[in-house]
């Protein structure tokens, strides 16, 4: 189904930029391990500080995208991610890098990536007709799993071949193509909602309270929050388990985790089919639950030949699942928001994410060094086991698009459907 011209730049702006994020995933422990030497005591400080202050300090962000026109925020936190990671070679190369600079732009980009998070997802309502917000959710979807199936080991090669900030090269000129693909849309933007003469605390808030406020909203929030957390607080010590106890060369490490990408692929095609069929909530239910089953096996691993056909299949059943869950997941988020707080909203739902995996990361390093690996990966898949209990429970109709009552008393012209993409 052809989405419009304007669809293809943006969905050129957030290819490019999401290449880049995979061609230099793990690029700044990396950089601080391998330039700088740093601690394992300072790597997670700054896989922590990045986004939890980055989180602290798009707070007030929230309103700021909500009252003004969004292609220029856009534009704008692309310029700002260059420009920030562009200051690392330059001080490399002039002999001046040092940890507090990588904390300072791991900080800034997390900051800037939260903005444009809001912001794209507000600005797609002006471009996709809202019957086609599933297929363009989907489309976001499958490249999200192509770019992480293919840019982790092709970014490892070109530091292989180029040294330790290729990537964060890469990465930068990633946003700038992104900037350049979303000033080529044409298309006129709707006018922001009216902005007040100056920001209150209470609006600082209103995307927490507008999510805890909605029922169906709230528990997609806290389902997904806590499922994230969980998962990527693990990922470090799967790293541990698997590249030290169980001895993976670094190639089958990357091999356990890129070949179950093709489930992504394969879910996020499946969604909008599944939808039709099942009705949209039945599948956001049914997906979500099913994605948290899988993590517990993780923690079974066997090593040898045995062990990396254990993680991928595992990660394949649970990549498979995420796949069609989170394009359903983004159209009811999107659906369910009014169109004059969605700013706030996914700025609140962002930083409630990054804090969360922040929070988590910390604590099971600690929880690692008590029960080992292996125990600190099998509580956080228990404790997966018993999120599908956060996820809405609502009868649904075929196409799962009824209406349901705002979250907001005083709303006068609410639908139910507000449709926004978080890119």
């Amino acid at each position: 189904m052809a989405l419009g011209k304007d669809f293809r730049h943006l969905w050129w702006a957030y290819a490019a930029s999401t290449a880049g994020t995979w061609l230099a995933l793990d690029a700044f422990p990396l950089i601080a391990v391998t330039v700088l030497h740093s601690s394992t005591a300072q790597v997670s400080l700054l896989a922590a500080a990045g986004l939890a202050v980055g989180a602290l300090v798009a707070v007030p962000l929230g309103p700021w995208v909500e009252f003004r026109r969004k292609r220029p925020v856009l534009v704008a936190m692309d310029a700002v991610r260059f420009l920030a990671l562009l200051t690392l070679p330059v001080a490399y190369f002039l002999g001046g890098l040092g940890f507090g600079q990588l904390v300072a732009v791991s900080v800034v980009v997390a900051a800037a990536n939260i903005v444009f998070t809001a912001a794209s997802g507000a600005y797609l309502k002006a471009l996709v007709p809202a019957d086609d917000l599933l297929s363009a959710n989907a489309r976001f979807e499958t490249t999200q799993w192509s770019a992480t199936a293919l840019g982790p080991p092709t970014g490892g090669a070109a530091i292989s071949l180029f040294g330790p900030l290729t990537t964060i090269v890469l990465d930068a000129v990633s946003y700038l193509l992104s900037a350049f693909a979303l000033g080529a849309i044409r298309r006129p933007e709707p006018r922001p909602a009216a902005r007040p003469a100056a920001v209150r605390m209470a609006d600082l808030a209103e995307g927490w309270r507008y999510l805890l406020r909605h029922p169906g909203l709230r528990a997609v929030f806290l389902n997904t929050s806590l499922v994230n957390g969980l998962i990527m607080a693990t990922a470090p010590l799967l790293a541990v388990l698997l590249l030290g106890e169980l001895g993976f060369a670094p190639w089958e490490y990357g091999l356990a985790f890129g070949v179950p990408c093709l489930g992504g692929l394969a879910g996020s095609r499946l969604a909008r089919g599944l939808v039709t069929r099942f009705g949209r909530d039945r599948v956001l239910v049914v997906s979500g639950a099913a994605r948290a089953c899988w993590p517990v096996g993780l923690a079974c691993t066997p090593s040898g030949v045995c062990g990396l056909g254990w993680v991928m299949l595992v990660e394949l059943g649970l990549i498979t699942c995420m796949g069609v869950f989170n394009p359903v997941l983004a159209t009811y988020r999107l659906e369910e928001t009014e169109s004059t707080r969605v700013g706030r909203v996914l700025s609140a739902w962002t930083i409630t994410g990054g804090a969360t995996i922040a929070v988590l990361t910390l604590l099971w390093g600690l929880l690692a060094g008590w029960l080992g690996t292996r125990g600190a990966i099998g509580v956080a898949g228990v404790l997966l086991l018993g999120t599908p209990a956060l996820l809405p429970r609502r009868k649904n109709t075929p196409g799962g698009t009824e209406p349901v009552p705002s979250a907001d008393p005083a709303a006068t012209d609410h639908t139910g459907r507000s449709d926004h993409r978080v890119v």
